[in-house]
């Protein structure tokens, strides 16, 4: 772009070009100082897809009556029912419950995340009262006053053979398992990808995988994931073992350091190795039903958000890291800003997220298309039920809810918590064994090797996560980690 004079843009003085997609709204709303530019991109923000001939109202309509009919069909009452007859969740009540109650325990805490960054606020000189547009920029310097720290700063922390010697420690005293280095074994892809083997506690070879570790634009995309290359399986009485491989993008190692993580790809790491491990350990034998494979959409983020949780343990975290100046492991300072950062307006987001999944399920059970309530307004009762803010009438979220109208969550975002619940209960679980017990945490991780990572998609998620915690779960440690317990 060039300026109205002809010069060339430029980073610092323009003319920039805002866009809506996620990685450039949220920093503008976050750190841009002009109100009123930053109320103009929110209001385009929640009018997206919402006005002429892009307005995806009428599409959604006929999404929505279109599932009726199928499920009309189908013999189900709605769509919600037909769409947890798949999943894990044994009706619509229980995700409904589910969702109160983590409502009923955001609520408030949400109403103060509001009030904090008020006084904030007007402490600072603006003299208007908040409106949405303001709520973004004000929280940001609210957590930056408090806690803020940078990736910069925990990199040095983070060498990534250190931090996978305390992943593959942390497995050894879980689930018995340990890696050897298979390098030569097996042909790669690239010179950077690594191939582990994972032996059993009896010294029995059960998996191998591949680790991907860094950043490479031109061959990989962003972020991180983990799939099967192949999955366990038994053909003609000939058992295969399965084969993992984890990507992810991590900064490549130079001549005089190796790569350094920042502390969100060492959740990262730990998220997708969860994944990893229910794919590892599976002891099922048919693979379309082994580790990862045929597992409920609302039960396959279990085990990898339970790896996340030990990102939290003090010893286990602090144990992966060793500066690489110093050989120091991270200060007490730092761990504390990073549990902090977790518990930041968690109300708020809880409430947001709760919004969505609120909304998903009255719209696959309630509405109807030839009511005079059209999905709108159903969205919008909800919404000023789960806003700390009223929301503005304008307000047409649902043109761009691409999860449930063209993605995989129709009347199934509710996972998202869902999952949360029953990981965060299954670490607690841990928990309660005393996270110290080294005697307790190995037979209860044996335990949940057995159970969660054995059965994969083989079993009932209910019954096994039920035979691991001995009852159905309960939201009660999601909310203690958040720090929204009564």
């Amino acid at each position: 772009r060039k300026a109205e004079d002809g010069s060339a843009a430029t980073p610092q003085n323009g003319p920039w070009c805002i866009t809506l997609d996620y990685p450039c709204y949220v920093p503008f709303m976050e750190h841009h100082r002009n109100r009123q530019q930053r109320e103009q991109v929110y209001r385009a923000f929640i009018t997206r897809a919402a006005d002429g001939e892009w307005d995806n109202a009428p599409l959604i309509t006929r999404i929505l009556k279109l599932r009726r009919d199928q499920v009309a069909l189908l013999a189900y009452d709605n769509y919600a029912d037909l769409s947890l007859a798949s999943k894990m969740a044994p009706d619509v009540a229980a995700v409904k419950k589910m969702l109160q109650q983590l409502q009923d325990a955001s609520k408030q805490p949400a109403l103060n995340d509001l009030k904090e960054i008020q006084e904030l606020a007007q402490k600072s000189g603006q003299q208007e009262p908040l409106a949405h547009w303001d709520v973004a920029f004000w929280a940001e310097r609210l957590r930056e006053h408090r806690f803020t720290y940078t990736d910069d700063e925990l990199r040095p922390y983070f060498p990534l053979p250190r931090v996978l010697d305390g992943l593959f420690n942390l497995c050894t005293r879980l689930f018995g398992i340990t890696f050897e280095k298979a390098d030569g074994q097996a042909p790669v892809w690239h010179d950077d990808v690594q191939f582990f083997r994972v032996l059993h506690e009896n010294g029995k070879t059960i998996a191998w995988f591949y680790l991907d570790p860094y950043s490479r634009p031109a061959e990989k995309r962003g972020g991180a994931w983990m799939d099967n290359c192949l999955s366990r399986r038994n053909v003609d009485g000939e058992l295969r073992l399965p084969v993992v491989h984890l990507c992810c993008n991590g900064t490549p190692p130079t001549a005089d350091q190796p790569s350094l993580m920042s502390f969100k790809e060492v959740e990262t790491l730990f998220h997708e190795f969860g994944h990893g491990l229910q794919a590892m350990l599976t002891t099922i034998d048919y693979a379309d039903a082994a580790g990862v494979n045929g597992i409920e959409w609302d039960a396959v983020e279990i085990a990898s958000q339970f790896m996340e949780n030990w990102c939290y343990h003090k010893p286990t975290l602090t144990g992966m890291t060793a500066h690489i100046e110093t050989g120091k492991p991270l200060p007490d300072e730092l761990f504390d800003k990073i549990c902090a950062a977790r518990t930041f307006r968690a109300g708020s987001l809880m409430m947001r997220q709760l919004e969505f999944g609120v909304t998903d399920i009255a719209l696959h059970t309630i509405f109807n298309p030839d009511s005079e309530k059209s999905a709108f307004d159903i969205h919008m009762d909800i919404a000023k039920k789960t806003s700390a803010l009223p929301p503005l009438p304008e307000n047409r979220f649902l043109c761009a809810f691409a999860h449930i109208f063209a993605g995989g969550y129709a009347a199934g975002y509710y996972s998202y918590k869902w999952s949360e619940v029953l990981s965060a209960d299954a670490f607690s679980a841990f928990e309660e064994a005393g996270l110290d017990d080294e005697q307790a945490i190995a037979a209860l991780g044996r335990k949940y090797r057995d159970t969660i990572l054995a059965f994969g998609g083989g079993r009932d998620p209910m019954a096994v996560f039920k035979d691991f915690r001995g009852r159905e779960p309960r939201v009660d440690a999601l909310l203690r980690h958040y720090g929204l317990e009564h």
